[in-house]
């Protein structure tokens, strides 16, 4: 007689599933979608390319919300053929199948229940995301090209599709910096926890007496923005640098000056984008990036001065995150969460979701307090 009584593992999913689609609130989303499809149908749409694509950009977005919640709700549906069919068959295979498909959607509504407590303002957007490297000379360098690799992996690994809009080579090993862009829903609220100082251990690669290196590079991730209207830069404030693209080592990949730098004077920012065709789609790529991040920064102050009149701010930027140790113990470890994976390896393959997930809960409970 087969084993097969899945019945309270089952049941305890599609509670949890039930509340996740209480809060996505699938028949508003079911009337949000038929709004922007009415407005993407309009035979003037384009007329204005902008606001095009901002509708039909929402509206892909919030397909992709109904989507995840429709995939789950069949697949639950199906589990109970499958176990049905199972046992009526007394086929062990059948069995094991719905074992492993009994994982798989632990698994994603794992995951749908995480992307819940992503109800900031940004959260629902894409995200741009810029690694920088530190302290440790080669290693940081190194680091930071690790670092790159790993998110990227982690994209790969979920199927989102990424545009590496900015990188610049260090003349040894890895890079000094590097911006790309993941334009799916809720990048931004899922790795935002990602952003601040990362710290890498290990034996260096880079040296001949076998010590201890400690290397740093930081994440910086901000939302993708159709638009940062709230934000406007008079051009006095602006410094417009042109130079040709590179790759590694310093060698020329482009024949043009098509490469741009801006910096903004009264803070310093510097935004750098090389991979678009053109020098003008490359200034609007790194214009768009630098108005996003003035109008963040422009928040955070308005935000630390209310914790300041308030008698309760805290001094955490640029504070260590997480510690990557490749010697002795291997180990990563958030300082934040206390999460810690025993395999580095898997992590900078993109094995991340356990960190995030850990991090997006210990920010709601943060932000509860």
């Amino acid at each position: 007689m087969l084993d097969l009584d899945l019945t309270q593992e089952i049941a305890a999913l599609r509670s949890t599933f039930s509340d996740i689609s209480a809060v996505v609130d699938v028949e508003a989303v079911k009337a949000d979608i038929a709004r922007l499809s009415e407005e993407a149908g309009k035979p003037d749409l384009w007329d204005d390319p902008a606001a095009a694509q901002k509708v039909t950009s929402a509206l892909s977005h919030r397909q992709s919300d109904l989507k995840r919640i429709t995939d789950v709700e069949q697949r639950l549906d199906d589990l109970d053929v499958l176990i049905e069919l199972a046992l009526e068959m007394d086929d062990e295979e059948s069995a094991a199948e719905a074992r492993q498909e009994l994982a798989k959607l632990e698994e994603v509504i794992g995951q749908l229940e995480v992307q819940t407590l992503l109800d900031g303002e940004y959260d629902p957007r894409g995200a741009v995301v810029t690694i920088r490297s530190g302290a440790g000379g080669d290693d940081a360098t190194d680091f930071a090209e690790m670092l790159m690799r790993m998110y990227l992996r982690w994209a790969e690994r979920h199927k989102y599709p990424v545009k590496v809009m900015d990188t610049s080579y260090a003349e040894g090993a890895g890079i000094k910096s590097a911006t790309f862009e993941i334009d799916v829903p809720y990048a931004y609220g899922t790795l935002s926890v990602e952003a601040g100082t990362h710290r890498l251990a290990r034996i260096s690669p880079f040296g001949s007496a076998d010590k201890r290196q400690t290397s740093f590079a930081a994440v910086e991730v901000i939302p993708v923005m159709e638009e940062a209207v709230e934000v406007e830069i008079p051009e006095n404030d602006i410094r417009v640098d042109v130079f040709r693209s590179s790759g590694p080592g310093g060698q020329s990949v482009n024949t043009t000056d098509s490469a741009v730098r801006l910096t903004h004077l009264p803070t310093g920012l510097v935004v750098s984008m090389q991979n678009e065709k053109s020098q003008i789609q490359n200034r609007a790529a790194a214009m768009r990036v630098l108005q996003t991040r003035l109008l963040l920064l422009k928040r955070e102050e308005e935000a630390a001065k209310k914790k300041e009149l308030a008698g309760t701010i805290t001094a955490s930027w640029g504070d260590q995150m997480r510690s990557y140790f490749l010697y002795g113990q291997q180990l990563v470890k958030d300082l934040r969460t206390g999460y810690e994976v025993g395999n580095p390896a898997s992590v900078f393959d993109g094995d991340l979701d356990g960190l995030i997930a850990a991090g997006i809960k210990w920010r709601k409970r943060k932000d509860d307090d």
